[in-house]
Protein backbone atom coordinates (compact mmCIF):
# COMPACT_ATOMS: atom_id res chain seq x y z
CA UNK A 1 0.00 0.00 0.00
CA UNK A 2 2.92 2.10 0.90
CA UNK A 3 4.79 1.66 -2.14
CA UNK A 4 1.42 2.36 -4.14
CA UNK A 5 1.33 5.83 -2.65
CA UNK A 6 4.55 6.50 -3.13
CA UNK A 7 4.05 5.71 -6.72
CA UNK A 8 1.08 7.68 -7.27
CA UNK A 9 2.75 10.65 -5.48
CA UNK A 10 5.64 10.58 -7.95
CA UNK A 11 3.07 10.87 -11.05
CA UNK A 12 1.23 13.40 -9.38
CA UNK A 13 4.77 15.43 -8.81
CA UNK A 14 5.53 14.80 -12.19
CA UNK A 15 1.77 15.95 -14.06
CA UNK A 16 2.34 19.26 -11.68
CA UNK A 17 5.86 19.75 -13.25
CA UNK A 18 4.94 19.69 -16.35
CA UNK A 19 2.08 21.72 -16.01
CA UNK A 20 3.93 24.78 -15.01
CA UNK A 21 5.16 27.61 -16.47
CA UNK A 22 9.12 27.48 -17.81
CA UNK A 23 9.42 30.31 -15.03
CA UNK A 24 7.88 28.17 -12.14
CA UNK A 25 10.21 25.34 -13.16
CA UNK A 26 13.18 27.47 -12.99
CA UNK A 27 11.88 28.55 -10.06
CA UNK A 28 11.56 25.30 -8.13
CA UNK A 29 15.03 23.82 -9.38
CA UNK A 30 16.52 27.36 -7.84
CA UNK A 31 15.20 25.98 -5.21
CA UNK A 32 16.27 23.07 -4.45
CA UNK A 33 19.85 23.87 -6.14
CA UNK A 34 19.84 26.43 -3.29
CA UNK A 35 19.07 23.67 -1.03
CA UNK A 36 21.64 21.53 -2.52
CA UNK A 37 24.15 23.96 -2.19
CA UNK A 38 26.46 25.98 -4.96
CA UNK A 39 29.32 27.26 -4.81
CA UNK A 40 29.32 30.46 -7.29
CA UNK A 41 31.69 33.13 -7.88
CA UNK A 42 30.97 36.17 -9.51
CA UNK A 43 33.92 38.31 -11.04
CA UNK A 44 33.26 42.09 -11.81
CA UNK A 45 35.13 43.20 -14.96
CA UNK A 46 36.36 47.19 -15.83
CA UNK A 47 36.73 46.52 -19.23
CA UNK A 48 39.29 43.49 -19.20
CA UNK A 49 40.55 44.24 -16.13
CA UNK A 50 38.90 41.69 -12.62
CA UNK A 51 38.31 43.98 -9.85
CA UNK A 52 36.43 42.56 -7.81
CA UNK A 53 35.72 38.88 -7.11
CA UNK A 54 33.08 37.06 -4.14
CA UNK A 55 33.18 33.33 -3.56
CA UNK A 56 31.14 31.35 -2.46
CA UNK A 57 27.71 32.41 -3.31
CA UNK A 58 24.87 30.26 -3.18
CA UNK A 59 22.51 32.41 -5.62
CA UNK A 60 22.41 35.43 -7.16
CA UNK A 61 18.70 36.84 -7.03
CA UNK A 62 17.43 39.62 -9.32
CA UNK A 63 15.55 42.55 -7.39
CA UNK A 64 11.52 43.43 -7.55
CA UNK A 65 10.09 46.49 -6.67
CA UNK A 66 8.11 46.06 -3.09
CA UNK A 67 5.20 48.14 -4.23
CA UNK A 68 4.42 47.47 -7.80
CA UNK A 69 6.62 43.62 -8.14
CA UNK A 70 8.41 44.87 -11.50
CA UNK A 71 11.68 43.84 -11.88
CA UNK A 72 14.39 45.95 -11.07
CA UNK A 73 17.43 46.29 -13.38
CA UNK A 74 19.82 44.87 -10.67
CA UNK A 75 20.84 41.51 -8.49
CA UNK A 76 21.82 40.67 -5.54
CA UNK A 77 23.57 37.89 -3.31
CA UNK A 78 25.85 37.58 -0.57
CA UNK A 79 29.33 35.96 -0.74
CA UNK A 80 32.58 36.03 0.35
CA UNK A 81 34.52 39.09 -0.49
CA UNK A 82 38.18 37.32 -2.03
CA UNK A 83 40.29 40.27 -2.29
CA UNK A 84 43.36 38.87 -2.94
CA UNK A 85 41.36 36.70 -6.25
CA UNK A 86 42.78 33.30 -4.95
CA UNK A 87 39.41 31.41 -4.64
CA UNK A 88 39.53 31.04 -0.56
CA UNK A 89 38.45 32.74 2.16
CA UNK A 90 41.30 33.83 3.73
CA UNK A 91 41.68 35.50 7.21
CA UNK A 92 40.23 39.17 7.04
CA UNK A 93 37.80 38.33 3.95
CA UNK A 94 34.13 38.32 5.22
CA UNK A 95 31.07 37.39 4.09
CA UNK A 96 29.07 40.36 2.68
CA UNK A 97 25.96 41.93 1.08
CA UNK A 98 26.31 42.78 -2.98
CA UNK A 99 24.52 44.56 -5.89
CA UNK A 100 25.59 45.42 -9.17
CA UNK A 101 23.48 46.83 -12.08
CA UNK A 102 22.44 44.66 -15.16
CA UNK A 103 22.61 47.31 -17.52
CA UNK A 104 26.41 48.62 -16.67
CA UNK A 105 28.02 45.77 -14.55
CA UNK A 106 30.62 43.50 -16.51
CA UNK A 107 30.12 40.41 -15.09
CA UNK A 108 30.42 36.27 -15.20
CA UNK A 109 28.72 34.19 -12.90
CA UNK A 110 29.97 30.57 -12.57
CA UNK A 111 30.46 27.84 -9.97
CA UNK A 112 33.44 26.87 -9.17
CA UNK A 113 34.51 23.51 -7.06
CA UNK A 114 37.47 23.95 -5.00
CA UNK A 115 38.70 21.38 -2.47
Amino acid sequence: MKRKLSILAGIVGLLLMTACTQETQNSLSRSLQNWTGTNGVLDIYAGDKLVHRFIKIDKLSTAYGSNDGKIRPYRYGYGIDDENFNYKKDPGEKKVYFEFSDYSTSYVFYERNTQ
